[in-house]
């Protein structure tokens, strides 16, 4: 797609660092065997519309024979959403998929009332040396979803709509702004997006949506004389027009948000609800390990293991 208008960063810049509401640093967590790095949820923030976990994966270097090893384990009351930067990841669920992530492809996995995966890298990839980077990201349901049956959408990278203009790249990976739309259906309103920008380009953030965030994944951004470097998320305020720039260096930078739910969840391990009696339940239902008859099944094709309740 050719020049967009509604890229174009003709919003005002003069007074917009008073439009951030908080700042997040991101704190360090082992994630299968490499280290990530989560900004949500935060002490000041737990959400950022749906949005309420954001985890960096990487960058890791992985040597041959080695990769990522996540076993399968529960989720209900999210959605799950899983792109990548660099290398690949082998997406199993309870549902049957079987399905390879590549660069710029998007996977939204809807837990529902339950479901199972697990994210490996094997097989060929593991076979030499390799990378991984990216992002995995928790949507939470609306309350009256959260006992939706379970369900799993992919999109390849051409699939994804490619917005550009003023030296920038814009892949949307989920939901509308910018006049645009991507084909993955999503549980609530929301966006969600891939900016790559030159050295000064500038954009806007969408101003259909109730909640809006950013974060920095490679360079730096100004917003309003400020800088913010890499591994940063920015929440701004409701409402407000506010546009960031990039550093000399240029940026690559995720934006993300959308309608504010119903209130507040409750997170436990891999559990998100409404209310505690839907994480006790679920806790009881992994404890019981009923893979044939009971509310979790294991991956077909990797069911030979699992991860275990947490003892806390």
């Amino acid at each position: 797609m050719s020049w967009n208008p509604a890229l174009d960063p003709h919003t005002p810049t003069g007074d917009q660092v008073d439009a951030i509401e908080t700042v997040i640093v991101p704190r360090a967590r082992d994630i299968g065997g490499f280290e990530g790095r989560r900004a949500l949820p935060a002490p000041r923030r737990q959400m950022v519309g749906p949005f309420i976990f954001f985890d960096q994966m990487g960058p890791a270097e992985f040597v041959t024979g080695e990769g990522l090893d996540v076993r399968p384990h529960p989720h209900i009351g999210l959605a799950t959403v899983t792109y990548l930067l660099r290398g690949s990841i082998h997406h199993r669920d309870s549902l049957g998929t079987d399905q390879w992530i590549e660069p710029g492809a998007v996977n939204l996995m809807i837990a529902g009332n339950g479901i199972t995966h697990s994210e490996r890298t094997d097989g060929a990839a593991r076979q030499k040396p390799h990378s991984l980077f990216g992002i995995q990201t928790w949507v939470a349901m609306p309350k009256d979803a959260e006992d939706s049956a379970p369900g799993f959408e992919h999109a390849d990278k051409a699939a994804l709509p490619l917005l550009e203009g003023e030296w920038k790249q814009v892949r949307l990976i989920l939901g509308d702004a910018w006049g645009a739309r991507a084909p993955v259906r999503t549980p609530s309103e929301m966006f969600y997006a891939d900016a790559v920008l030159a050295p000064g380009a500038a954009i806007p953030l969408p101003d259909n949506h109730e909640d809006r965030g950013i974060y920095v994944m490679e360079g730096e951004v100004a917003v309003a004389g400020d800088r913010f470097a890499a591994g940063r998320m920015l929440v701004f305020r409701p409402g407000d027009r506010v546009s960031l720039r990039a550093g000399p260096q240029g940026a690559r930078v995720l934006l993300l948000g959308g309608a504010t739910l119903e209130g507040p969840r409750y997170i436990w391990w891999n559990f998100v609800a409404s209310s505690k009696e839907r994480i006790e339940a679920a806790k009881e239902a992994w404890r019981q390990e009923d893979w044939a008859h009971g509310r979790f099944r294991l991956p077909p094709g990797d069911d030979t293991a699992f991860v275990p309740l947490p003892a806390r």
